[in-house]
């Protein structure tokens, strides 16, 4: 934000201002009774050597504040800090004083910027020494030794004025081999916000807190009626756990007055591992997750924490906005995916938390603005784009900080988020003297803000989207004090983007050409969206063949909406790898629909059926496809008639299924048969079979020897009518059977039993119920195995 003053006031602390009036007093009586050993000038002339001496010294002494406390204090309270001294030089430091100094007041947020730069510089120690009361000494601090120190001071000893921020400072004095008398070998420097009384004019500040994290789901589900979700890895658990990121977001987070800003994609990983899960291990296989009761336990502890405050979701697995917006925008159906990734939120996370989330939010990244950003954000439903005052800059030099809310036109609203206050956690905060910093000057910036006018603003703090353990702890430490503080209270998000708007604010958006380089070297590619696009297509081929297709839809569509999440920045090549994954299963899966090979098939007359077999592996069954058998030479073979012959396909899952088609060869010869899958709108599934037809001619010396068969057969069944009857007529009481061993009325003989009864079976046409349907005919393939080739010579049905 523009500053309308933008130097650092020079007022002194009242001790520091009764040191100088002193000092001055003393000069003009040693000047007049004539005991100034040296002009004036000369004085100043040493002092500036001292000075420059002391710069020399710079970094002998490393200066660590680990704590504050408190961070804003309050008339009656007693300021303490601790921390340590470490001596980083090669001489040893001795008769060395840790002092606590009170700096002047800073009037602007651009000058606590300023000192925020230059906390260890030495060539202004930062005012005088409070007292040396209060100061801790040691005898020598030698090379490499560390020391640790604690200064307690009443805040009425630090002569505090007019409410505002103080520079505060801990120095470190003593002596060196090379300059044997004191001066200062070190210096930190931090803020001290004073605001004692409650603020007439409230600042309204608005903090999120985020809840986002990495794609953690392949597309990959079990096989099972529950589709059991199958993880990348196992590092969400980890998050999740006592200690991880996430744990410790949502257990600083539940005391706190914030808006909770969520991706639903991370509470849907949850949520699924919390039924139970897989993880892929190092090999590529899947083994049983072994974390539901983690994921339980902080689903539990995230929806107490949520209850009563404001929930804002993203859409799902929180798409880069800019990177669709420069790079994606014009790759087929990216769009619409970022359409249905926004639609899909509030289902995600009302069941989940039991609250109904705020969607109307957009969140570019680092809140940078174009106008192709805004475009895109509000194409899906959004009419509010979270951006920061450092991309939304201020046309005028403002004396202040101007309310979050922009509107930007056609019906959008920025809010603007304070880029000096979302910053201030960002970094290694691991450290306890980094937190420490962060958070004074957190503060300090909150209170400048409120101190610049009298009238009432809404101020939006946005900080980085995936904050480390120790940066939450800082950012909590920091809104403990602000919410219990004198010159600021909470407001949600919508509140603030409902607030009315400055009307000397900036609604310009930025140009094209103004986005940040380095932003935008970190987008996804538009090669990315080329291959999300891709893989949308397949999946639609795919899916109007199954009888289930939700089982396919669901699971690939959420994966192509992490394929354009926001935290793959930094990371193309993981991004990359996610999306081939994510292709190559969906190909595994459509292949496991195919034809079987076939080899030479042998066509032993002028018309018989060919069967072509189609194989489901899938677990579910398919429908809707057609097979089209295809003769490249019509005028030797035909099926059906035709050039070709197409034929609907049902398969069960796990099954196969021979589909036949009647063939008629025109003349001997070889003839190739293409057998190709469609979908319902004539697309191509999977590659098609071909296989040749050998098409034999009956010759006159087979004809002989069936016609030779045949008369046989009426032979036989003449004499065994024959037979037959002159048994039935030598059938009287007087006639004594013939029981000739060996003829065709002995009992004794296998089968004349039988034959006295019924023909053989065989010679009446009928056929036993468990025959198949034809002897060339393929049984159906009831197991995903079996995936072989037809045998060579296959004969077919005439």
């Amino acid at each position: 934000m523009a500053d309308a003053a933008d130097f650092r006031e020079t007022e002194a602390s009242p001790a520091r201002r009764r040191v100088r009036r002193t000092a001055t007093l003393l000069a003009t009586v040693l000047v007049l009774v004539g005991l100034v050993p040296r002009p004036l000038s000369e004085t100043a002339h040493a002092d500036t050597a001292t000075r420059l001496s002391a710069d020399a010294d710079a970094g002998t002494v490393s200066v660590a504040i680990d704590s504050l406390t408190p961070a804003a204090p309050r008339e009656d309270d007693t300021v303490t800090l601790s921390g340590s001294v470490t001596n980083t030089g090669e001489a040893a430091v001795t008769d060395a004083r840790v002092d606590l100094r009170l700096g002047g007041r800073l009037d602007t947020t651009s000058g606590i910027d300023q000192v925020a730069r230059n906390d260890d510089t030495l060539g202004d120690p930062t005012g005088d020494p409070v007292d040396d009361e209060y100061a801790v000494g040691f005898r020598e601090l030698s090379p490499g030794v560390t020391e640790k120190f604690q200064l307690s001071v009443p805040v009425a000893e630090l002569g505090l004025g007019k409410d505002g921020v103080y520079q505060l400072a801990v120095s470190v004095s003593g002596q060196t081999t090379a300059r044997s008398w004191e001066h200062v070998v070190g210096v930190r420097r931090t803020f001290l916000p004073w605001q004692p009384e409650e603020s007439a004019t409230l600042t309204r500040t608005t903090f999120l807190w985020p809840l986002i994290s990495t794609a953690h789901m392949a597309a990959e589900t079990g096989s099972d009626e529950y589709q059991t979700p199958v993880f990348l890895d196992d590092d969400l658990a980890k998050d999740l756990s006592p200690g991880g990121r996430l744990h410790q977001m949502v257990a600083l987070g539940s005391g706190l007055d914030v808006t909770w800003v969520i991706d639903p994609d991370l509470l849907a990983s949850v949520a699924a591992m919390a039924g139970g899960y897989e993880v892929r291990d190092q090999d590529g296989e899947t083994v049983p997750g072994t974390h539901q009761d983690v994921a339980k336990r902080w689903l539990v502890d995230l929806q107490k924490a949520v209850s009563g405050d404001e929930v804002v979701a993203l859409p799902y697995a929180d798409p880069d906005v800019a990177s669709l917006a420069h790079n994606g925008k014009d790759a087929t159906g990216s769009l619409g995916q970022f359409e249905a990734a926004t639609e899909v939120a509030a289902n995600t996370v009302e069941p989940i938390l039991h609250v109904t989330p705020t969607t109307d939010f957009a969140w570019p990244m680092e809140g940078a603005l174009d106008s192709s950003i805004v475009r895109v954000a509000t194409s899906a439903g959004a009419d509010k784009v979270i951006a920061r005052s450092d991309s939304l800059r201020e046309d005028s030099d403002l004396p202040y900080t101007p309310s979050a809310a922009r509107p930007v036109g056609g019906g959008t609203t920025a809010v603007v988020a304070d880029a000096r206050q979302s910053t201030a956690f960002e970094g290694d905060l691991s450290r306890a003297s980094a937190a420490t910093l962060a958070v004074q000057r957190f503060l300090a910036q909150s209170l400048a803000v409120t101190l610049q006018t009298n009238q009432q603003r809404s101020v939006v703090v946005a900080p980085q989207r995936m904050p480390s353990g120790s940066q939450a702890h800082a950012m909590a430490e920091a809104l403990n004090v602000l919410q219990g503080g004198t010159w600021s209270r909470p407001q949600g998000l919508t509140e603030a983007a409902a607030a009315k708007p400055d009307p000397a604010a900036s609604t310009r958006i930025p140009a094209a050409s103004s986005y940040p380089a380095e932003l935008r070297e970190g987008e996804l590619p538009e090669a990315a969206f080329a291959q999300i696009a891709a893989t949308q297509a397949k999946l639609d081929d795919f899916k109007v063949i199954l009888s289930a297709p939700y089982r396919v839809v669901t699971p690939f569509g959420l994966a192509m909406n992490r394929e354009m999440s926001t935290s793959w920045r930094g990371g193309e090549g993981q991004a990359a790898t996610f999306r081939d994954e994510v292709v190559d299963y969906l190909d595994g899966l459509a292949q496991q629909v195919r034809l079987i090979d076939k080899s030479e098939t042998k066509l032993s007359g002028r018309s018989a059926t060919i069967p072509v077999t189609v194989q489901n592996n899938l677990v579910q069954g398919v429908d809707h496809l057609v097979l089209r058998l295809t003769s490249t030479n019509p005028t030797r073979l035909e099926i059906g008639g035709e050039a070709f012959q197409e034929q609907p396909v049902s398969v069960s899952g796990g099954h196969s299924k021979s589909v036949k088609f009647d063939t008629s060869a025109n003349a001997n010869g070889r003839a190739t048969v293409i057998a190709q899958l469609y979908t319902p709108d004539g697309e191509e599934y999977g590659p098609p079979v071909t296989f040749d037809v050998k098409v034999t001619e009956i010759t006159a010396t087979v004809m002989l020897v069936i016609g030779g068969g045949v008369l046989l057969l009426v032979l036989a069944g003449f004499r065994m009518y024959t037979q037959r009857k002159r048994a039935t007529s030598q059938d009287t009481p007087e006639a004594a059977p013939d029981t000739t061993p060996g003829t065709a009325q002995d009992p004794s003989v296998p089968g004349n039993r039988e034959a006295a009864v019924d023909s053989p079976a065989g010679l009446t046409g009928e056929s036993r119920p468990d025959d198949p349907e034809h002897p060339s005919d393929r049984p159906p393939d009831t197991t995903p195995e079996s995936t072989g080739p037809s045998g060579t010579g296959e004969r077919v049905e005439r």
